[in-house]
């Protein structure tokens, strides 16, 4: 999953986008509205963590901004204020659901993931292909029975798989949405992780390679 964190406090923004690589989303953070309308005008996110109240352009504006480009991405607005006024406000511009500060990391995650399922097209919510099984909720992967340690890396490019049904998804498309813009493009990282998680999933193999078009399972 794809986040973008919009928050003017850097200490919590950056916090924010820690605990969030750690739960296996590739993460990008910026400061003010004007920085985050730049970056939803040229990367396509799952989910927009927006603080209401962010210098440059406002945070109504940047929701208002992104409500009506009808885009899949969705948005979770935080605020200082918890007011049932204020909620239905932010709800009224278009933000997909509401999260008064201080909150706790847990339902910020919960939430995001919530949310971040309204982008996509309607999946179980325990992905299954024979004996593999993947829980996004409770962070559970196993194979006949017996639970895999995965990395975070390797659960998300393992969930994305998953999600995309048997389509084939390219090296770039597993970069642009399992990685953030910190990753080098040349860099051998998917393959990397795709053969640390064909070896942790064993056989027979489920991780198909489709030559010049990317991986399946």
């Amino acid at each position: 999953m794809r986040v973008l964190v919009v928050e003017d406090q850097s200490e919590l923004a950056d916090s924010v986008g820690r605990v969030l690589r750690r739960e296996g989303m590739a993460v990008d953070v910026v400061y003010d509205g004007s920085s985050a309308l730049e970056r939803t005008s040229l990367v396509q996110y799952d989910v927009v963590v927006l603080d209401r109240d962010i210098p440059g352009v406002h945070g109504d504006d940047v929701c208002r901004s992104l409500a009506a480009e009808a885009s899949q991405t969705r948005v979770l607005m935080l605020t200082a204020s918890g007011t049932i006024a204020d909620r239905v406000e932010g709800l009224s511009l278009g933000a997909d659901d509401y999260l008064p500060k201080p909150f706790a990391y847990a339902e910020l995650v919960a939430r995001i993931r919530a949310v971040g399922r309204r982008s996509q097209p309607a999946l179980p919510p325990v992905l299954v292909h024979g004996d593999l099984t993947l829980d996004p909720a409770k962070w559970i992967a196993t194979r006949g029975g017996t639970r895999l340690a995965l990395s975070a890396k390797e659960f998300a490019v393992l969930e994305y798989l998953l999600a995309a049904q048997g389509r084939v998804i390219s090296a770039e498309e597993l970069l642009e949405r399992v990685w953030d813009e910190a990753i080098d493009p040349f860099t051998t990282t998917v393959k990397a992780t795709i053969n640390r998680l064909r070896s942790k999933l064993g056989s027979p193999p489920v991780i198909e390679t489709v030559p010049r078009g990317g991986y399946r399972i």
